[in-house]
Protein backbone atom coordinates (compact mmCIF):
# COMPACT_ATOMS: atom_id res chain seq x y z
CA UNK A 1 0.00 0.00 0.00
CA UNK A 2 1.14 3.41 -0.25
CA UNK A 3 2.94 5.33 2.57
CA UNK A 4 3.10 8.88 2.47
CA UNK A 5 2.49 11.56 4.71
CA UNK A 6 0.40 15.09 4.50
CA UNK A 7 2.46 18.06 3.13
CA UNK A 8 2.07 21.23 5.25
CA UNK A 9 3.67 24.42 2.78
CA UNK A 10 4.93 26.99 4.84
CA UNK A 11 6.85 29.76 3.77
CA UNK A 12 10.81 29.85 4.83
CA UNK A 13 10.09 33.64 6.56
CA UNK A 14 6.33 33.63 7.56
CA UNK A 15 3.29 31.04 6.67
CA UNK A 16 1.45 32.11 3.41
CA UNK A 17 -2.13 33.63 3.76
CA UNK A 18 -5.14 32.07 2.70
CA UNK A 19 -5.19 31.69 -1.03
CA UNK A 20 -8.01 33.80 -2.75
CA UNK A 21 -9.79 30.64 -3.68
CA UNK A 22 -10.31 29.84 -0.01
CA UNK A 23 -14.24 30.99 0.57
CA UNK A 24 -15.22 33.04 2.99
CA UNK A 25 -16.61 32.19 6.27
CA UNK A 26 -19.88 33.60 6.79
CA UNK A 27 -22.13 32.85 9.88
CA UNK A 28 -25.83 33.22 7.71
CA UNK A 29 -26.79 33.68 4.22
CA UNK A 30 -30.05 33.57 1.86
CA UNK A 31 -31.34 32.87 -0.95
CA UNK A 32 -32.37 30.28 -3.84
CA UNK A 33 -31.31 27.09 -5.29
CA UNK A 34 -30.11 25.64 -2.16
CA UNK A 35 -28.03 26.12 0.87
CA UNK A 36 -25.50 24.40 2.63
CA UNK A 37 -24.62 25.27 6.32
CA UNK A 38 -21.06 23.39 8.24
CA UNK A 39 -18.27 24.21 10.13
CA UNK A 40 -15.77 24.89 7.44
CA UNK A 41 -16.28 26.73 4.50
CA UNK A 42 -14.21 24.27 2.08
CA UNK A 43 -17.04 21.79 3.17
CA UNK A 44 -19.73 24.14 2.21
CA UNK A 45 -18.21 25.24 -0.77
CA UNK A 46 -18.46 21.74 -1.87
CA UNK A 47 -22.00 20.55 -1.26
CA UNK A 48 -22.67 24.38 -3.26
CA UNK A 49 -20.89 22.83 -6.21
CA UNK A 50 -22.58 19.59 -6.54
CA UNK A 51 -26.13 21.81 -6.09
CA UNK A 52 -24.74 23.96 -8.73
CA UNK A 53 -24.41 21.08 -10.93
CA UNK A 54 -27.42 19.86 -10.77
CA UNK A 55 -27.28 16.75 -7.40
CA UNK A 56 -29.99 17.01 -5.19
CA UNK A 57 -29.31 17.81 -1.24
CA UNK A 58 -28.44 14.12 -0.80
CA UNK A 59 -25.80 14.77 -3.21
CA UNK A 60 -24.63 17.86 -1.23
CA UNK A 61 -24.81 16.23 1.77
CA UNK A 62 -22.26 13.16 0.84
CA UNK A 63 -20.07 15.59 -1.03
CA UNK A 64 -19.76 18.09 2.39
CA UNK A 65 -19.48 15.25 4.13
CA UNK A 66 -16.28 13.94 2.64
CA UNK A 67 -14.82 17.22 2.27
CA UNK A 68 -15.30 17.94 6.41
CA UNK A 69 -13.15 14.27 6.49
CA UNK A 70 -10.41 16.30 4.89
CA UNK A 71 -10.49 19.69 6.77
CA UNK A 72 -11.76 17.89 10.15
CA UNK A 73 -10.36 15.10 10.38
CA UNK A 74 -10.26 15.12 13.75
CA UNK A 75 -14.49 15.03 13.59
CA UNK A 76 -15.04 13.17 10.80
CA UNK A 77 -13.75 10.70 7.88
CA UNK A 78 -14.85 7.09 6.70
CA UNK A 79 -13.38 5.64 9.66
CA UNK A 80 -16.24 6.87 11.73
CA UNK A 81 -20.05 6.75 11.43
CA UNK A 82 -23.07 8.78 11.90
CA UNK A 83 -27.05 9.38 11.18
CA UNK A 84 -28.61 10.79 8.26
CA UNK A 85 -32.31 12.59 8.39
CA UNK A 86 -33.72 12.95 4.68
CA UNK A 87 -36.65 14.96 3.88
CA UNK A 88 -38.35 14.12 0.34
CA UNK A 89 -40.11 17.13 -1.04
CA UNK A 90 -41.80 15.10 -3.44
CA UNK A 91 -43.37 12.65 -1.13
CA UNK A 92 -43.58 15.09 1.82
CA UNK A 93 -41.98 12.34 4.27
CA UNK A 94 -39.21 11.82 5.99
CA UNK A 95 -36.35 9.30 5.88
CA UNK A 96 -33.57 7.94 8.03
CA UNK A 97 -30.41 6.18 7.84
CA UNK A 98 -28.13 4.51 11.25
CA UNK A 99 -25.05 4.44 9.97
CA UNK A 100 -23.63 3.97 13.69
CA UNK A 101 -20.37 1.96 14.21
CA UNK A 102 -20.60 -1.78 15.69
CA UNK A 103 -19.09 -3.70 18.15
CA UNK A 104 -16.37 -6.86 16.49
CA UNK A 105 -18.90 -10.01 16.56
CA UNK A 106 -16.23 -11.51 19.20
CA UNK A 107 -17.17 -8.62 21.67
CA UNK A 108 -19.39 -8.98 25.31
CA UNK A 109 -19.98 -6.83 27.76
CA UNK A 110 -16.78 -7.42 29.22
CA UNK A 111 -15.07 -5.93 25.89
CA UNK A 112 -13.62 -2.91 28.49
CA UNK A 113 -13.23 -5.15 31.96
CA UNK A 114 -9.20 -5.61 32.14
CA UNK A 115 -8.21 -7.97 35.56
CA UNK A 116 -11.93 -7.88 37.17
CA UNK A 117 -12.16 -3.53 36.29
CA UNK A 118 -13.55 -1.71 33.81
CA UNK A 119 -10.63 -0.13 32.06
CA UNK A 120 -10.02 3.54 32.43
CA UNK A 121 -11.08 5.64 29.80
CA UNK A 122 -7.69 7.25 28.76
CA UNK A 123 -6.32 3.13 28.22
CA UNK A 124 -9.24 2.50 26.13
CA UNK A 125 -9.59 5.62 24.05
CA UNK A 126 -6.35 5.30 22.12
CA UNK A 127 -6.45 1.69 20.87
CA UNK A 128 -7.72 -0.74 18.87
CA UNK A 129 -10.05 -2.05 21.25
CA UNK A 130 -12.14 1.12 20.87
CA UNK A 131 -12.66 1.08 17.41
CA UNK A 132 -15.88 -0.03 15.93
CA UNK A 133 -16.47 -0.92 12.10
CA UNK A 134 -17.03 1.72 10.19
CA UNK A 135 -20.45 3.10 9.04
CA UNK A 136 -19.87 6.52 7.10
CA UNK A 137 -19.17 4.83 3.79
CA UNK A 138 -22.16 2.97 3.98
CA UNK A 139 -24.50 5.81 4.96
CA UNK A 140 -23.32 7.41 1.76
CA UNK A 141 -23.56 4.87 -0.59
CA UNK A 142 -27.22 3.58 0.82
CA UNK A 143 -28.30 7.08 0.33
CA UNK A 144 -27.14 8.28 -2.98
CA UNK A 145 -28.89 4.70 -3.71
CA UNK A 146 -32.01 5.72 -2.42
CA UNK A 147 -32.52 9.39 -2.72
CA UNK A 148 -29.54 10.76 -4.93
CA UNK A 149 -29.19 12.15 -8.44
CA UNK A 150 -25.11 11.25 -8.64
CA UNK A 151 -22.84 8.46 -7.76
CA UNK A 152 -20.71 7.96 -5.67
CA UNK A 153 -17.42 8.95 -7.75
CA UNK A 154 -18.68 12.47 -8.91
CA UNK A 155 -19.81 13.72 -5.16
CA UNK A 156 -16.35 12.84 -3.87
CA UNK A 157 -14.59 14.62 -6.57
CA UNK A 158 -14.70 18.21 -4.52
CA UNK A 159 -13.11 16.49 -1.56
CA UNK A 160 -10.48 14.37 -3.58
CA UNK A 161 -9.10 18.16 -5.07
CA UNK A 162 -9.12 19.42 -1.48
CA UNK A 163 -7.32 16.74 -0.42
CA UNK A 164 -5.22 16.93 -3.04
CA UNK A 165 -4.54 20.57 -3.16
CA UNK A 166 -4.64 21.34 0.02
CA UNK A 167 -6.77 23.67 2.52
CA UNK A 168 -5.42 26.34 4.95
CA UNK A 169 -5.07 25.61 8.27
CA UNK A 170 -7.10 27.64 10.94
CA UNK A 171 -7.04 28.18 14.82
CA UNK A 172 -9.05 25.43 15.21
CA UNK A 173 -7.04 22.96 13.23
CA UNK A 174 -3.64 24.03 15.06
CA UNK A 175 -5.44 24.17 18.39
CA UNK A 176 -7.05 20.44 17.95
CA UNK A 177 -4.32 19.11 16.75
CA UNK A 178 -1.85 20.69 20.20
CA UNK A 179 -4.86 19.29 22.41
CA UNK A 180 -4.02 15.96 20.51
CA UNK A 181 -0.03 15.75 20.12
CA UNK A 182 0.83 13.50 22.97
CA UNK A 183 -1.46 10.95 21.73
CA UNK A 184 -0.92 11.53 17.93
CA UNK A 185 3.17 11.20 18.88
CA UNK A 186 2.43 7.23 19.67
CA UNK A 187 1.56 6.32 16.29
CA UNK A 188 3.97 7.29 13.64
CA UNK A 189 1.84 7.34 11.06
CA UNK A 190 -0.45 9.90 12.54
CA UNK A 191 2.45 11.78 13.82
CA UNK A 192 4.03 11.95 10.47
CA UNK A 193 0.34 12.74 8.61
CA UNK A 194 -0.95 15.90 11.08
CA UNK A 195 2.63 16.78 12.69
CA UNK A 196 5.04 16.82 9.73
CA UNK A 197 8.37 17.59 10.10
CA UNK A 198 7.55 16.52 14.05
CA UNK A 199 6.11 19.93 14.49
CA UNK A 200 2.18 21.67 14.76
CA UNK A 201 0.64 22.82 11.55
CA UNK A 202 0.92 26.19 10.93
CA UNK A 203 -1.90 28.84 10.88
CA UNK A 204 -2.06 30.02 7.64
CA UNK A 205 0.06 27.35 6.00
CA UNK A 206 -1.75 24.91 3.37
CA UNK A 207 -2.30 21.19 4.84
CA UNK A 208 -2.15 18.52 1.86
CA UNK A 209 -3.08 14.59 2.17
CA UNK A 210 -2.78 13.03 -0.80
CA UNK A 211 -2.70 9.87 0.63
CA UNK A 212 -6.63 10.71 1.89
CA UNK A 213 -7.00 11.51 -1.71
CA UNK A 214 -5.65 8.55 -3.38
CA UNK A 215 -8.39 6.82 -0.77
CA UNK A 216 -10.95 8.80 -2.20
CA UNK A 217 -9.93 8.04 -6.00
CA UNK A 218 -10.35 3.81 -4.76
CA UNK A 219 -14.12 4.97 -3.09
CA UNK A 220 -14.94 6.54 -6.77
CA UNK A 221 -13.11 3.44 -8.73
CA UNK A 222 -14.03 0.90 -6.79
CA UNK A 223 -17.07 2.10 -4.48
CA UNK A 224 -17.16 1.49 -0.69
CA UNK A 225 -17.22 -2.46 -1.38
CA UNK A 226 -13.23 -1.69 -1.25
CA UNK A 227 -13.87 -1.08 2.68
CA UNK A 228 -16.29 -3.97 3.46
CA UNK A 229 -14.79 -6.56 1.47
CA UNK A 230 -11.55 -4.80 -0.21
CA UNK A 231 -7.78 -4.01 0.60
CA UNK A 232 -9.13 -1.17 2.31
CA UNK A 233 -10.78 -2.83 4.75
CA UNK A 234 -8.37 -5.44 5.15
CA UNK A 235 -6.02 -2.48 5.92
CA UNK A 236 -8.15 -0.89 8.53
CA UNK A 237 -8.45 -4.72 10.32
CA UNK A 238 -4.72 -4.88 10.54
CA UNK A 239 -4.14 -1.20 11.95
CA UNK A 240 -6.58 -2.05 14.40
CA UNK A 241 -6.07 -5.46 15.73
CA UNK A 242 -2.29 -4.43 15.57
CA UNK A 243 -2.12 -0.70 15.93
CA UNK A 244 1.19 0.24 14.47
CA UNK A 245 3.01 2.01 17.71
CA UNK A 246 6.33 4.40 18.53
CA UNK A 247 8.11 1.52 20.71
CA UNK A 248 9.59 4.48 22.11
CA UNK A 249 6.55 5.77 23.51
CA UNK A 250 5.86 3.33 26.21
CA UNK A 251 2.16 3.35 25.01
CA UNK A 252 0.37 0.61 25.16
CA UNK A 253 -2.41 0.35 22.67
CA UNK A 254 -4.67 -2.62 23.39
CA UNK A 255 -4.96 -4.35 20.52
CA UNK A 256 -8.66 -4.77 18.88
CA UNK A 257 -10.89 -7.67 17.86
CA UNK A 258 -11.96 -6.22 14.43
CA UNK A 259 -12.00 -8.61 11.55
CA UNK A 260 -13.08 -9.10 8.03
CA UNK A 261 -16.30 -10.45 8.82
CA UNK A 262 -17.39 -7.70 11.06
CA UNK A 263 -16.87 -5.37 7.69
CA UNK A 264 -18.53 -8.13 5.49
CA UNK A 265 -21.87 -8.25 7.98
CA UNK A 266 -21.84 -4.48 8.44
CA UNK A 267 -25.32 -2.67 6.94
CA UNK A 268 -26.28 0.89 7.38
CA UNK A 269 -30.07 0.69 8.56
CA UNK A 270 -32.34 2.31 6.52
CA UNK A 271 -35.33 3.29 9.57
CA UNK A 272 -38.49 4.94 10.33
CA UNK A 273 -37.53 8.30 11.91
CA UNK A 274 -39.25 9.49 15.72
CA UNK A 275 -41.91 11.99 15.46
CA UNK A 276 -42.96 14.22 17.91
CA UNK A 277 -45.73 17.17 17.89
CA UNK A 278 -44.57 20.79 19.22
CA UNK A 279 -46.47 23.68 18.63
CA UNK A 280 -48.93 22.13 15.98
CA UNK A 281 -45.13 21.43 14.08
CA UNK A 282 -43.74 17.88 13.51
CA UNK A 283 -40.56 17.34 14.82
CA UNK A 284 -38.52 14.73 12.88
CA UNK A 285 -35.16 12.95 14.22
CA UNK A 286 -33.11 9.12 14.54
CA UNK A 287 -34.19 6.40 16.06
CA UNK A 288 -32.81 4.65 18.29
CA UNK A 289 -29.44 3.54 18.79
CA UNK A 290 -29.25 6.98 18.69
CA UNK A 291 -30.95 8.40 21.91
CA UNK A 292 -30.99 12.11 19.90
CA UNK A 293 -34.46 11.56 18.90
CA UNK A 294 -36.55 9.74 21.85
CA UNK A 295 -34.58 12.41 24.25
CA UNK A 296 -35.21 15.86 22.23
CA UNK A 297 -38.97 14.49 21.60
CA UNK A 298 -39.71 13.27 25.12
CA UNK A 299 -37.86 17.16 26.48
CA UNK A 300 -40.19 19.11 24.11
CA UNK A 301 -43.49 16.68 24.87
CA UNK A 302 -42.31 17.82 28.85
CA UNK A 303 -42.38 21.66 27.84
CA UNK A 304 -45.23 21.18 25.25
CA UNK A 305 -48.32 22.62 27.67
CA UNK A 306 -45.78 25.53 29.19
CA UNK A 307 -46.52 28.44 26.98
CA UNK A 308 -42.26 29.04 27.18
CA UNK A 309 -42.62 32.24 24.35
CA UNK A 310 -44.22 34.13 27.72
CA UNK A 311 -41.86 32.92 30.48
CA UNK A 312 -39.39 34.83 31.88
CA UNK A 313 -36.07 34.44 30.55
CA UNK A 314 -35.12 32.16 33.87
CA UNK A 315 -38.49 30.46 33.85
CA UNK A 316 -37.44 29.71 30.65
CA UNK A 317 -34.55 28.18 31.41
CA UNK A 318 -35.77 27.26 34.47
CA UNK A 319 -38.13 24.79 32.50
CA UNK A 320 -35.74 23.87 29.50
CA UNK A 321 -32.69 22.64 32.21
CA UNK A 322 -35.62 20.54 34.26
CA UNK A 323 -37.07 18.98 31.42
CA UNK A 324 -33.57 17.87 30.15
CA UNK A 325 -33.18 16.33 33.53
CA UNK A 326 -35.49 13.97 33.38
CA UNK A 327 -35.54 13.16 29.66
CA UNK A 328 -32.09 12.20 30.41
CA UNK A 329 -33.06 10.15 33.62
CA UNK A 330 -35.55 7.98 31.50
CA UNK A 331 -32.62 7.92 28.36
CA UNK A 332 -30.08 6.11 30.58
CA UNK A 333 -32.50 3.82 31.69
CA UNK A 334 -34.45 2.74 28.45
CA UNK A 335 -32.05 3.52 25.53
CA UNK A 336 -29.71 1.24 23.60
CA UNK A 337 -29.32 -0.71 20.20
CA UNK A 338 -33.11 -2.03 19.65
CA UNK A 339 -31.45 -4.85 17.86
CA UNK A 340 -30.66 -6.02 21.51
CA UNK A 341 -32.28 -4.25 23.53
CA UNK A 342 -36.15 -3.59 24.08
CA UNK A 343 -36.56 0.38 24.12
CA UNK A 344 -39.96 1.48 24.47
CA UNK A 345 -39.45 4.46 21.90
CA UNK A 346 -43.19 5.12 21.16
CA UNK A 347 -44.14 5.33 24.76
CA UNK A 348 -40.78 7.59 25.87
CA UNK A 349 -42.65 9.74 23.07
CA UNK A 350 -45.96 9.77 23.91
CA UNK A 351 -47.48 12.70 25.37
CA UNK A 352 -49.45 10.87 28.16
CA UNK A 353 -45.70 9.52 29.61
CA UNK A 354 -44.39 12.72 29.04
CA UNK A 355 -47.19 14.27 31.02
CA UNK A 356 -46.68 12.07 33.92
CA UNK A 357 -43.37 13.25 34.34
CA UNK A 358 -43.68 17.40 33.53
CA UNK A 359 -45.46 17.32 36.65
CA UNK A 360 -42.40 17.00 38.69
CA UNK A 361 -41.45 20.40 37.46
CA UNK A 362 -42.11 23.09 40.07
CA UNK A 363 -41.55 26.87 39.28
CA UNK A 364 -39.63 27.36 42.24
CA UNK A 365 -37.65 24.26 42.98
CA UNK A 366 -34.98 21.86 41.79
CA UNK A 367 -35.15 18.61 40.95
CA UNK A 368 -32.22 16.13 42.42
CA UNK A 369 -29.79 14.30 40.13
CA UNK A 370 -29.42 11.63 39.79
CA UNK A 371 -33.35 11.48 39.22
CA UNK A 372 -34.70 7.75 39.01
CA UNK A 373 -36.19 7.03 35.85
CA UNK A 374 -39.69 6.92 35.15
CA UNK A 375 -41.30 4.20 33.70
CA UNK A 376 -42.88 4.75 30.09
CA UNK A 377 -44.89 1.54 29.80
CA UNK A 378 -46.59 2.32 32.90
CA UNK A 379 -47.20 5.80 33.53
CA UNK A 380 -47.56 7.40 36.80
CA UNK A 381 -48.15 10.86 37.36
CA UNK A 382 -45.78 12.38 39.41
CA UNK A 383 -43.91 9.03 40.91
CA UNK A 384 -40.37 9.39 42.21
CA UNK A 385 -39.54 5.96 42.90
CA UNK A 386 -37.12 3.35 40.85
CA UNK A 387 -33.14 3.67 41.33
CA UNK A 388 -31.32 6.47 40.42
CA UNK A 389 -28.25 5.95 37.68
CA UNK A 390 -26.03 8.67 37.10
CA UNK A 391 -25.27 9.46 33.21
CA UNK A 392 -22.57 7.80 31.68
CA UNK A 393 -19.67 10.25 30.09
CA UNK A 394 -19.57 10.19 26.30
CA UNK A 395 -17.34 12.35 24.17
CA UNK A 396 -17.86 15.83 22.70
CA UNK A 397 -16.96 15.78 19.27
CA UNK A 398 -18.05 15.29 15.73
CA UNK A 399 -19.51 17.49 13.17
CA UNK A 400 -23.13 18.33 12.10
CA UNK A 401 -24.44 19.66 8.39
CA UNK A 402 -27.19 20.75 6.80
CA UNK A 403 -28.40 20.89 3.29
CA UNK A 404 -31.32 22.21 0.89
CA UNK A 405 -31.54 21.85 -2.81
CA UNK A 406 -34.00 23.39 -5.21
CA UNK A 407 -36.79 20.59 -5.62
CA UNK A 408 -37.11 21.26 -1.24
CA UNK A 409 -35.20 18.28 0.02
CA UNK A 410 -33.57 18.46 2.94
CA UNK A 411 -30.99 16.46 4.73
CA UNK A 412 -29.77 16.68 8.38
CA UNK A 413 -26.41 14.67 8.42
CA UNK A 414 -24.38 14.45 11.71
CA UNK A 415 -21.46 12.56 11.92
CA UNK A 416 -18.21 11.28 14.23
CA UNK A 417 -14.88 9.51 14.85
CA UNK A 418 -16.28 10.05 18.43
CA UNK A 419 -13.91 12.21 20.28
CA UNK A 420 -11.53 14.90 18.79
CA UNK A 421 -8.86 12.71 17.07
CA UNK A 422 -11.19 9.70 17.39
CA UNK A 423 -8.81 6.82 18.24
CA UNK A 424 -5.57 8.67 17.16
CA UNK A 425 -4.47 5.75 14.64
CA UNK A 426 -4.06 6.18 11.24
CA UNK A 427 -4.87 3.97 8.98
CA UNK A 428 -1.17 3.63 7.37
CA UNK A 429 -0.77 4.97 4.03
CA UNK A 430 -4.57 5.86 3.70
CA UNK A 431 -4.89 8.98 5.00
CA UNK A 432 -8.16 8.80 7.76
CA UNK A 433 -8.09 8.47 11.31
CA UNK A 434 -9.98 5.13 12.99
CA UNK A 435 -12.92 6.14 15.53
CA UNK A 436 -13.11 5.13 19.10
CA UNK A 437 -16.75 4.84 19.16
CA UNK A 438 -16.87 1.89 21.26
CA UNK A 439 -15.68 3.98 24.04
CA UNK A 440 -19.61 5.41 23.78
CA UNK A 441 -20.80 2.37 25.62
CA UNK A 442 -20.92 1.65 29.09
CA UNK A 443 -17.87 0.58 30.68
CA UNK A 444 -19.60 -1.34 33.24
CA UNK A 445 -23.30 -0.76 34.37
CA UNK A 446 -23.85 3.34 35.76
CA UNK A 447 -25.55 1.75 38.52
CA UNK A 448 -25.37 -2.16 39.17
CA UNK A 449 -28.70 -1.72 41.15
CA UNK A 450 -30.30 -0.52 37.51
CA UNK A 451 -29.90 -2.46 33.64
CA UNK A 452 -27.65 -0.76 31.66
CA UNK A 453 -29.00 -0.80 27.84
CA UNK A 454 -25.82 0.64 27.04
CA UNK A 455 -23.09 -2.59 27.71
CA UNK A 456 -21.21 -3.87 24.85
CA UNK A 457 -22.54 -6.81 22.82
CA UNK A 458 -21.36 -8.70 19.48
CA UNK A 459 -22.17 -6.43 16.65
CA UNK A 460 -24.11 -4.36 19.02
CA UNK A 461 -24.11 0.06 18.49
CA UNK A 462 -23.31 1.98 20.73
CA UNK A 463 -26.30 4.46 22.05
CA UNK A 464 -25.35 8.04 20.70
CA UNK A 465 -26.84 10.95 21.46
CA UNK A 466 -26.98 12.22 17.99
CA UNK A 467 -29.77 14.30 17.04
CA UNK A 468 -30.29 15.63 13.54
CA UNK A 469 -33.40 17.18 13.20
CA UNK A 470 -36.35 17.93 10.64
CA UNK A 471 -39.12 19.84 11.72
CA UNK A 472 -42.37 20.17 9.80
CA UNK A 473 -45.27 21.91 9.16
CA UNK A 474 -49.01 20.93 9.35
CA UNK A 475 -48.73 20.65 5.74
CA UNK A 476 -45.34 18.78 6.11
CA UNK A 477 -43.18 20.76 4.58
CA UNK A 478 -39.97 22.18 6.07
CA UNK A 479 -39.70 24.97 8.49
CA UNK A 480 -36.56 24.15 9.66
CA UNK A 481 -33.64 21.29 9.89
CA UNK A 482 -30.95 21.55 12.37
CA UNK A 483 -28.32 19.53 14.27
CA UNK A 484 -24.87 19.61 16.47
CA UNK A 485 -21.98 17.83 17.39
CA UNK A 486 -20.90 17.95 20.93
CA UNK A 487 -21.56 14.46 22.59
CA UNK A 488 -24.70 13.78 25.28
CA UNK A 489 -24.58 17.81 25.01
CA UNK A 490 -25.64 17.63 21.35
CA UNK A 491 -29.18 16.62 22.66
CA UNK A 492 -29.25 19.77 25.23
CA UNK A 493 -28.28 21.70 22.48
CA UNK A 494 -31.09 20.80 19.75
CA UNK A 495 -33.26 21.60 22.58
CA UNK A 496 -32.22 24.43 23.71
CA UNK A 497 -32.00 25.64 19.76
CA UNK A 498 -35.39 24.72 18.79
CA UNK A 499 -36.75 26.08 21.64
CA UNK A 500 -35.30 29.68 21.49
CA UNK A 501 -36.37 29.50 17.54
CA UNK A 502 -40.03 27.85 18.03
CA UNK A 503 -41.18 29.50 21.20
CA UNK A 504 -38.47 32.65 21.93
CA UNK A 505 -38.66 33.65 18.07
CA UNK A 506 -34.76 34.27 18.04
CA UNK A 507 -33.68 33.97 14.33
CA UNK A 508 -32.00 31.27 13.39
CA UNK A 509 -29.03 32.56 13.52
CA UNK A 510 -28.91 34.42 16.95
CA UNK A 511 -30.74 30.81 18.42
CA UNK A 512 -28.08 29.07 17.25
CA UNK A 513 -25.15 31.46 18.71
CA UNK A 514 -27.20 32.44 22.08
CA UNK A 515 -25.11 31.42 24.83
CA UNK A 516 -26.40 27.63 26.57
CA UNK A 517 -26.96 25.30 29.13
CA UNK A 518 -26.97 21.97 29.12
CA UNK A 519 -28.30 19.22 31.93
CA UNK A 520 -27.68 15.66 31.65
CA UNK A 521 -29.18 14.17 35.08
CA UNK A 522 -25.65 15.45 36.65
CA UNK A 523 -25.76 17.31 40.25
CA UNK A 524 -24.53 20.43 38.16
CA UNK A 525 -25.91 21.79 35.16
CA UNK A 526 -23.31 22.83 32.54
CA UNK A 527 -23.25 26.65 31.66
CA UNK A 528 -21.15 28.48 28.81
CA UNK A 529 -19.61 31.76 30.00
CA UNK A 530 -21.88 34.37 28.20
CA UNK A 531 -24.54 32.42 31.02
CA UNK A 532 -22.33 31.54 33.63
CA UNK A 533 -20.92 35.25 33.79
CA UNK A 534 -25.00 36.51 33.73
CA UNK A 535 -27.18 37.90 35.96
CA UNK A 536 -28.95 35.00 35.09
CA UNK A 537 -26.92 32.43 36.87
CA UNK A 538 -27.18 34.41 40.17
CA UNK A 539 -31.47 34.14 39.56
CA UNK A 540 -31.63 30.48 38.80
CA UNK A 541 -29.00 29.87 41.69
CA UNK A 542 -31.63 31.46 43.74
CA UNK A 543 -34.33 28.82 42.87
CA UNK A 544 -31.68 26.10 43.91
CA UNK A 545 -29.79 25.16 40.45
CA UNK A 546 -25.97 24.80 41.13
CA UNK A 547 -23.55 25.09 37.59
CA UNK A 548 -20.71 24.59 36.31
CA UNK A 549 -18.79 26.10 33.10
CA UNK A 550 -18.11 24.68 29.38
CA UNK A 551 -16.25 26.89 27.65
CA UNK A 552 -18.15 25.82 24.18
CA UNK A 553 -21.30 23.08 24.08
CA UNK A 554 -22.21 22.29 20.73
CA UNK A 555 -21.52 24.14 17.34
CA UNK A 556 -24.94 23.99 15.53
CA UNK A 557 -25.85 24.85 11.77
CA UNK A 558 -29.31 24.55 10.16
CA UNK A 559 -31.66 25.46 7.27
CA UNK A 560 -34.89 27.37 6.98
CA UNK A 561 -37.40 27.77 3.96
CA UNK A 562 -38.59 31.19 4.55
CA UNK A 563 -42.45 31.76 3.70
CA UNK A 564 -41.16 33.25 0.03
CA UNK A 565 -39.87 30.25 -0.79
CA UNK A 566 -35.94 31.14 -0.06
CA UNK A 567 -33.85 29.03 1.96
CA UNK A 568 -31.80 30.33 5.15
CA UNK A 569 -28.93 28.55 5.97
CA UNK A 570 -27.40 29.23 9.36
CA UNK A 571 -24.27 28.57 11.24
CA UNK A 572 -22.23 29.25 14.27
CA UNK A 573 -21.23 32.85 14.92
CA UNK A 574 -17.92 32.20 17.16
CA UNK A 575 -18.19 28.43 18.50
CA UNK A 576 -14.96 26.70 16.39
CA UNK A 577 -13.72 29.59 15.11
CA UNK A 578 -17.41 30.54 13.49
CA UNK A 579 -19.03 27.97 10.48
CA UNK A 580 -19.68 28.37 7.35
CA UNK A 581 -23.56 29.11 5.76
CA UNK A 582 -24.14 29.28 2.27
CA UNK A 583 -26.53 29.55 -0.59
CA UNK A 584 -26.50 28.91 -4.30
CA UNK A 585 -27.98 32.03 -5.33
CA UNK A 586 -27.61 34.82 -2.91
CA UNK A 587 -30.56 36.88 -5.13
CA UNK A 588 -33.11 35.69 -7.43
CA UNK A 589 -31.63 34.22 -10.35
Amino acid sequence: MAVSAAVVSVGAAAPPAATSETPTKVPVAVGYGGAVASVDADASAAGIEVLKKGGNAVDAAVATAAALGVTEPYSAGIGGGGYFVYYDAKSRTVHTIDGRETAPLSADSQLFTENGKPLAFADAVSSGLSVGTPGTPATWQTALDEWGRRDLGTVLKPAERIARDGFTVDDTFRSQTASNETRFRYFPDTAKLFLPGGQLPVVGSTFKNPDLARTYDVLAKKGVGAVYQGDLGKDIVATVDKPPVDPSSGWNARPGKLSDKDLAAYRAKLQRPTKTSYRGLKVYSIAPSSSGGTTVGEALNILEKTDLSKASEVQYLHHYIEASRIAFADRGRWVGDPAFEDVPAKELLSQKYADSRACLIKDDAVLTSPLAPGDPRHPAACATGGTAAPTTYEGENTTHLTVADKWGNVVSYTLTIEQTGGSGITVPGRGFLLNNELTDFSFAPANPAVHDPNLPGPGKRPRSSISPTIVLDRHDRPVVALGSPGGATIITTVLQTLTEFLDRHLPLVDAIAAPRASQRNAAQTELEPGLYNSDLRARLEAIGHSFKTNPEIGAATGVQRLPDGRWLAAAEKVRRGGGSAMVVYPAAP
